[in-house]
């Protein structure tokens, strides 16, 4: 299927922007700068920039612990998440929510939280309440591997099959739940099979390629469009970073349990490495329109930072504020 090269270019640099931005809380994390728990998208862009590129604005888009890839994605304010993230007024939750508690309604962000599995009633919800306005919404509850361990999932799989909900399930299966391989964990590691029994179409899909994300993400919008959801995705993907933090932490010490020989095997199928090579070998993009963007992202990520030292601290009087909605 053909594509323009400026759509081509955007899925570049919004995977970009989203590493970049995920990248620049290393070392502020790592020095304590950063106090709140955060879950890097490293690695997972693919997935979060293809299924965002099919819906349209005023579509929805729920997420999980490891949602700032979702967030930036849906268009929400990288200034704001950055400024969240340290806790600042100007976050996008005012500073009370931190990394895993992300919004920002407008741009069809309705919430993130660190729940497993949290979101997935909220995003059923959603678009029941779609379904009932008659509004064509879609709307895409992000989840890991982890939530298929959670009942909440089963109850919603088996609402949205019976209500024809036009809600997107996307499963980023990144083979771990925290630090225990899939297969230690269910008997079929075969997670897109757990939507069949719902009578819910469902697909498994290679989530460090952002075209295939693309086109299977643009096939299920279309279905739920036409009354013809719900749809379940399971895209296959790698976090590059610890589960929670730069690192995995295992008894007080930096120790990643995963093997060796596939995490390199993973870094080498790297989804901007290889949309890159793609854009570049088939000459969409040239290495200087390449090296244009970057530095783009780079100077958005460097500004998105000085934003968020320049904010002040919410002020301890104001605790209760913004509960509820004034």
């Amino acid at each position: 299927m053909p594509y323009t090269k400026k759509f081509l270019a955007e899925l570049y640099w919004m995977m970009k922007r989203i590493r970049l931005c995920e990248e620049s809380l290393i070392e502020p994390i790592s020095n304590g700068e950063i106090r709140c728990p955060v879950h890097l998208y490293s690695g997972e862009e693919a997935v979060a920039t293809g299924v965002c590129a099919a819906l349209e604005k005023n579509d929805y888009v729920f997420g999980n612990h490891r949602s700032h890839g979702h967030y930036l994605a849906k268009g929400g304010s990288m200034d704001a998440m950055i400024a969240e993230i340290y806790g600042k007024k100007t976050g996008c939750s005012k500073g009370r929510g931190g990394s895993m508690h992300l919004i920002d309604p407008e741009k069809g962000v309705m919430g993130v939280a660190p729940i497993v599995a949290g979101t997935i009633s909220l995003a059923a919800g959603a678009a029941l309440a779609s379904q009932i306005r008659k509004d064509k919404r879609v709307t895409v509850t992000f989840f890991g591997d982890g939530a298929t361990g959670e009942g909440g999932l089963y109850e919603m799989l088996s609402f949205a099959g019976l209500k024809k909900l036009p809600v997107i399930f996307v499963c980023e299966n990144n083979l771990y739940s925290t630090h225990l391989p899939v297969s230690e964990i269910r008997v079929d590691s075969k997670i897109s099979e757990i939507a069949k029994p719902f009578q819910i179409e469902t697909y498994t899909a290679d989530g460090n390629n952002v075209i295939e994300v693309y086109e299977l993400a643009k096939k299920a919008v279309e279905k739920c469009r036409n009354n013809e959801g719900p749809v379940f995705l399971e895209f296959l993907t790698f976090r590059l970073r610890g589960h929670v933090g730069p690192n995995d932490t295992i008894q007080g010490t930096k120790t990643d349990i995963r093997p060796k020989a596939q995490i390199d095997s993973w870094k080498k199928n790297d989804p901007i490495l290889r949309f890159k090579k793609h854009l570049l070998d088939n000459d969409i993009l040239s290495a200087d329109e390449i090296f244009q963007i970057d530095s783009l992202c780079e100077k958005e990520v460097e500004n998105a930072n000085i934003f968020s030292a320049k904010s002040s601290m919410p002020n301890k009087n104001e605790l209760s504020k913004y509960v509820f909605k004034e």
